[in-house]
């Protein structure tokens, strides 16, 4: 019979308990969720990145953009008041891996789609303190001279739809003429124009 003595004196017996402790509650706060319609379905109007998109995603990630922005919107009064509407599961199901994050040494991101122009996010990146004089962001002008990835998206896409993606074959054959001639800072402020701009229009 198992008890309290036993199982504090025996240290391979109490790591196991442990294991299985750990194991099953989190089998049952995680299973659950994948069964919800609200975490596994789209919200409505919520399109898979385009080819420009997806390769500025590819570009906000490679150069560690999420050490410092979150894209998680939390459902608390002063948050919602500064960036609209929490975040909600269904706005990220095309995400692999989605951004949430919860590192904010500057403003979280998740709302910033259409809240600035092209123009605006150009300058911000290429001179962050031109727009933003207290910024501590560094520049990333040279990303207007580095040119768009486009030999590897097609593989992108594709191994995207496995995962459930819904890319169309036309849309993967389109894919590289939409990156012809764009930079990467293009392909970044896509992706950022984008970012949340599903629940906007829902709303």
């Amino acid at each position: 019979m198992l008890t309290h003595d036993l199982i504090e004196r025996n240290q391979a017996l109490m790591i196991v308990l442990v294991i299985l402790v750990i194991a099953v509650g989190g089998l049952v706060e995680i299973v659950p969720l994948s069964f919800m319609r609200s975490m596994t379905e789209p919200v409505a109007g919520l399109k898979p990145y385009g080819a420009l998109e997806l390769t500025g995603r590819d570009v906000y990630i490679r150069e560690g953009c999420y050490n410092c922005h979150s894209q998680m919107v939390r459902p608390f009064r002063a948050e919602v008041e500064r960036y609209g509407h929490y975040s909600v599961a269904g706005e990220f199901v095309y995400d692999h891996p989605f951004q949430w994050g919860s590192k904010r040494t500057g403003p979280d991101l998740h709302r910033v789609g259409g809240r600035y122009s092209d123009d605006w996010h150009r300058l911000h990146l290429s001179n962050p303190r031109s727009v933003v004089p207290e910024s501590n962001m560094p520049a990333y002008a040279w990303l207007a001279k580095a040119p768009a990835d486009a030999d590897t998206i097609e593989a992108k896409m594709r191994a995207l739809r496995v995962v459930g993606v819904p890319y169309k074959d036309e849309e993967i054959a389109q894919a590289k003429a939409e990156l012809k001639d764009k930079s990467e800072l293009d392909a970044l402020i896509a992706y950022l124009q984008g970012l949340g701009t599903a629940l906007k229009a829902k709303q």
